[in-house]
């Protein structure tokens, strides 16, 4: 017996409103932007979406953002409280 290993197309990862425009990006979104950049990710990011992140990866933003808002560097609930 083989088994079947399903493969998914980045294509069909877009995520779309209702009004099929892409979704505004909060201030979260956009400091976890920063971080994938300064860790050479944003272009994976950008091609194949966040989901494409390993988890190692994913857990390293997290980090450097734990790590920044205990040095007083951002406001972890201004961040939150910045969703739509």
């Amino acid at each position: 017996m083989t088994a079947k290993i399903k493969t998914t197309n980045p294509e069909s990862r877009k995520v779309h409103n209702k009004n099929n425009r892409e979704k505004q990006p909060t201030a979260m979104d956009l400091l976890k932007l920063e971080i994938a950049a300064e860790l050479g990710l944003a272009d994976k990011v950008k091609k194949e979406g966040w989901g494409a992140l390993t988890s190692i990866e994913s857990g390293r933003i997290g980090g450097i953002i734990t790590q920044r808002a205990k040095k007083g560097l951002i406001d972890l609930d201004a961040l939150r409280s910045d969703k739509k």
